[in-house]
């Protein structure tokens, strides 16, 4: 007798829990996608829909972790860390973002990932019944692990008109009486925003204002592009006493499967991140963490793959307006976030994004991630596969041959 799916919790769903049905948007993408290379085996993939960088990490990195790798030192469990890498932890905030006042043993501790430490902190904040206001478009992690408690979620939409920024004069009062966290993220996935030191001002000031503890994911913080600089929210006044921030090296030094990440700021915060984590996991390994270091230590990585990324938004910038698109260089991030076309010369009209991401899977072997949360907007990685400048040029020639054959109307 099959009784397990009886037995799965109410968090999940019980008895209707069913992932295909949750992940539906995403499932009938891939199938798409599938279905148009087998369709068309010779003609190359354009993926643009990728959210991870296209190059591995750094040798020196690389050459650290084969060194510590078989040190017997380096055996052990890690719990919450070892010092030498929140040392190093502090040392990235002040030399990248300008963060002085961090004490690295009491308001610093490491994650085997941004992913875990999203996925712990509602497990420290939120009882049944409480809310965590969210960012949409945006990651769900957060979201997910906060209905997995009994808490609520109420979504911040991110309107164009409204920069990509978040209106907090909108939120019901009935909904900041519950409300125990904020989710920011800047640089934002998926529309390329930055944050201004304004904006984190006005953060800090609602956040004070309404007893509300902000959690500023900046896995995405150092990339940046032509006159914009890294902004950290723990440089604003006020913020470490809100909040803390979570910096993650999988985008910015090229490690996503690495799974290495620091969570920085409020000190009973990390107190109470830290004895969550010690009773989820033991600690990433000790290798990973020297060679974390090393990555730290080098901020010279995130300008080289800046300066890559740059060069690639320019490009495709360029062949999306020359397509019709109404797109605009991000100020950081690795997307460009732009808004979808209403149809084709052929007669055939897209309600949503999520239509017009099938329909350059299916009939340009095009992948992009189609986003309608707040508007209907495609995102594009730059990302891509190239192994120089030149075969980078030659991947948008061919972007904005395949676009022109559509006969997209705008």
């Amino acid at each position: 007798m099959n009784f397990i799916q009886n037995k799965i919790a109410a968090r999940l769903g019980g008895k209707n829990f069913d992932t295909s049905k949750k992940n539906y948007k995403f499932m009938k993408i891939k199938k798409a996608k599938a279905e148009a290379m087998a369709q068309w085996p010779h003609l190359p993939l354009i993926d643009l829909g990728i959210g991870e960088p296209d190059l591995p990490a750094d040798p020196l990195v690389v050459h650290t972790l084969s060194q510590e790798a078989g040190r017997p030192e380096n055996r052990w469990y890690a719990d919450n860390g070892i010092p030498a890498f929140q040392e190093a932890a502090a040392r990235y905030l002040l030399h990248v973002y300008h963060v002085a006042e961090i004490d690295p043993y009491r308001e610093i501790l490491h994650g085997i990932g941004a992913k875990a430490i999203l996925a712990m902190l509602p497990l420290c904040f939120i009882n049944p019944g409480e809310i965590a206001l969210t960012t949409v478009p945006g990651y769900p992690v957060i979201a997910a692990n906060t209905r997995h408690l009994g808490g609520e979620v109420y979504h911040l939409p991110l309107y164009k008109e409204n920069h990509f920024y978040p209106d907090f004069s909108r939120i019901p009062r009935a909904v900041l009486e519950k409300a125990k966290l904020l989710y920011i993220n800047y640089p934002n996935n998926p529309t390329g925003q930055v944050a201004t030191r304004a904006f984190y001002e006005n953060v800090v000031d609602f956040a004070y204002k309404n007893g509300i503890i902000v959690i500023s994911d900046a896995s995405y913080g150092p990339i940046t592009f032509d006159d914009c600089q890294p902004l950290s929210f723990l440089s604003v006044d006020g913020a470490k006493e809100v909040g803390v921030e979570i910096h993650s090296l999988s985008k910015a030094f090229n490690m996503t499967g690495w799974r290495l990440a620091f969570i920085a700021g409020n000190a009973k915060i990390i107190e109470a991140y830290g004895h969550v984590k010690n009773n989820i996991d033991s600690g990433q390994f000790i290798a990973i963490q020297k060679a974390g270091i090393c990555a730290l230590d080098h901020p010279e990585i995130i300008r080289k793959n800046c300066e890559r990324y740059s060069r690639r938004h320019d490009l495709l910038v360029k062949a999306l307006r020359e397509v019709g698109f109404q797109a605009e260089k991000p100020k950081g991030t690795f997307y460009c976030y732009v808004p979808i076309p209403k149809g084709t010369k052929s007669g055939i009209s897209f309600q949503n994004a999520e239509e017009v991401s099938e329909y350059l899977i299916q009939r340009a072997l095009i992948s992009t991630v189609p986003w309608d949360d707040a508007g209907s907007f495609l995102r594009l990685s730059v990302t891509f596969e190239a192994k120089d400048e030149q075969e980078e040029k030659e991947v948008m020639k061919e972007l904005k041959k395949r676009l022109l054959q559509l006969a997209l109307v705008f």
